[in-house]
């Protein structure tokens, strides 16, 4: 379902040709410059005159510059795919189930450590494997994605996913704790093809003025799983003695999120391979050829760092947070989940509003800053409330708190864009993931050590310390909006072409009246 472009058709449904799908030879693109789907180029005009186009330059953008019969005034108009939400909502879909399975354990901590008959800090590993994995990978990721596209990239992440998800099921015995290891870290592989995507999603797809807010409906189908693993668990796995039954509950959550990631699998397959079967001499031939000797045998035989402390304590938040409100309201598994559900859910709608808000007025690092502000502010108060013995007051204050924490997520996304294009958009988000893995990492152990010996405001004030500083490196960021430049130097250039052939096409009159 996610390709490396869209299906180009015209506002009316009619399909794009062929060759329109081919760069112009007139075009000259330098490597270093990666087009912005936003971006569209008049095939008169030569990009960088001393260089050829890069073969990772020719990504199908968003939309589609294409002549038109009309005349050159229309050279340079671009179509979006109505599929684009599709897109985004089958990624969304998958990155859920991905991120569900991340927190599934640490939502449940001290059961799965019952069950297992391990430490608290071995089920906070099963957490922060996806921290570490990404690491390591994201170099070799990212080469892939600008080599095999989109559609390669989503195949393997949902794949993988869907693998991960079926090998937890034969971790259903309390001695089989390294099988469920594998079975995470599998999945923690596969968010490796996910994590990064939601701006590279948002620039292939969509136009400059809806960049942002797709990239914050992407990114919201990662807090939806994060706010359904916190909720989901404590529900479907009670805190009981007898192993046996605890195996059965166990075993119920696992073949629900098999089942849901081999869903989304089947629904990845076919969203890729959808096109081909439009071709009807495609679809005649699959069918000849299954109806061949060979088909029938074959059948019988078998069926940025800084901008990233914020990330990085969500991240330890989120895996400590049932230890935290097990210290100090104990029997309230359940009611643990609940917070870090408010926590997620109230984040994806501050993701949401941010990214239109992005949208609208362009103030990249004011929003970034004044969010993380905000997000100290939330913190702190957090810290101080936790012990107070209300809930209620908890559930105010975490949901306060989510909604700048998770909201900031797709807005670090954005800006990174900003400040790093031309730009593979996702190495920079990726290297924005790699920091925020380094210090969930390091958030988690720390927080988790400080809060076993000396309770969770000092872990709670560690963070704050960290939030603070993240807060006054953010205030010294150049809001250097260099994508935002290009695409208005690029309507300044087609607005002056226009102009300029206004004025020849008058030139022929002015000659014939000199002669005359």
């Amino acid at each position: 379902m996610v390709n490396e472009g869209p299906n180009q058709e015209e506002s009316d449904d009619t399909p794009v040709p062929e060759s329109a799908l081919q760069a112009d030879p007139s075009v000259s693109v330098h490597p270093s410059v990666s087009v912005h789907p936003s971006v569209s180029i008049n095939p008169s005009v030569s990009v960088h005159p001393s260089s050829s186009a890069h073969p990772s330059a020719l990504a199908q953008p968003s939309g589609l510059a294409h002549p038109s019969s009309s005349g050159p005034e229309d050279l340079s108009v671009i179509k979006v795919s109505r599929r684009r939400w599709a897109v985004v909502l089958v990624f969304s879909c998958y990155s859920m189930c991905n991120s569900f399975q991340w927190i599934q354990y640490g939502s449940i901590n001290n059961i799965f450590m019952h069950f297992y008959g391990v430490s608290a800090f071995a089920i906070d590993w099963l957490s922060m494997c996806y921290m570490l994995t990404y690491i390591p990978l994201l170099l070799p990721v990212a080469w892939l994605l600008e080599k095999f596209g989109l559609r390669t990239i989503a195949l393997t992440g949902s794949a993988l996913n869907c693998l991960g998800a079926w090998v937890k099921l034969g971790s259903l015995k309390p001695h089989l704790f390294p099988v469920t290891v594998v079975g995470q870290l599998i999945c923690s592989v596969a968010q490796v093809f996910i994590l990064g995507m939601p701006s590279r999603i948002a620039s292939v797809w969509f136009g400059a003025n809806e960049v942002s807010t797709a990239c914050s409906v992407a990114v919201f189908g990662n807090q939806l799983g994060i706010a359904i693993g916190f909720l989901v668990p404590p529900v479907l796995v009670p805190n009981i003695e007898d192993r046996d039954e605890l195996a059965y509950h166990i075993s119920i959550m696992f073949y629900i999120i098999g089942g849901v990631a081999t869903l989304l699998l089947i629904l990845v397959i076919i969203g890729s391979i959808a096109r081909l079967f439009k071709n009807l001499n495609f679809v005649l031939l699959v069918i000849t050829y299954g109806m061949s000797p060979y088909g029938i045998s074959s059948l019988g035989n078998g069926l940025s760092k800084w901008l990233s402390l914020n990330a990085g304590a969500f991240y330890a938040l989120s895996t400590l947070l049932n230890r935290m409100v097990i210290w100090h309201y104990p029997g309230e598994e359940v009611n643990a989940g609940r917070i870090g559900l408010t926590i997620v859910i109230a984040g994806m709608l501050g993701a949401v509003i941010s990214g239109i808000w992005l949208d609208r007025s362009k103030t990249y690092k004011e929003t970034t800053l004044v969010v993380y502000i905000m997000t100290l502010v939330g913190m702190v108060v957090y810290t101080f409330t936790l012990n107070l013995g209300h809930l209620w007051v908890v559930f105010i204050t975490a949901g306060t708190m989510g909604f700048f924490m998770t909201g900031y997520l797709p807005l670090g996304f954005e800006f990174a864009v900003e400040l790093t294009y031309p730009e593979s958009e996702g190495i920079s988000s990726g290297l924005l993931n790699i920091s925020a893995q380094v210090f969930g990492i390091i958030f988690t152990i720390s927080q988790g050590q400080i809060i076993d010996n000396y309770g969770t405001k000092p872990g709670n004030i560690f963070l704050c310390v960290f939030l603070t500083l993240g807060a006054a490196l953010t205030a010294f960021i150049k809001a250097d909006l260099r994508r935002q430049k290009a695409n208005k130097e690029t309507l300044e250039n087609k607005l002056q072409e226009e102009e300029e052939e206004s004025n020849t096409s008058k030139v022929p009159t002015a000659v014939s009246e000199d002669h005359l």
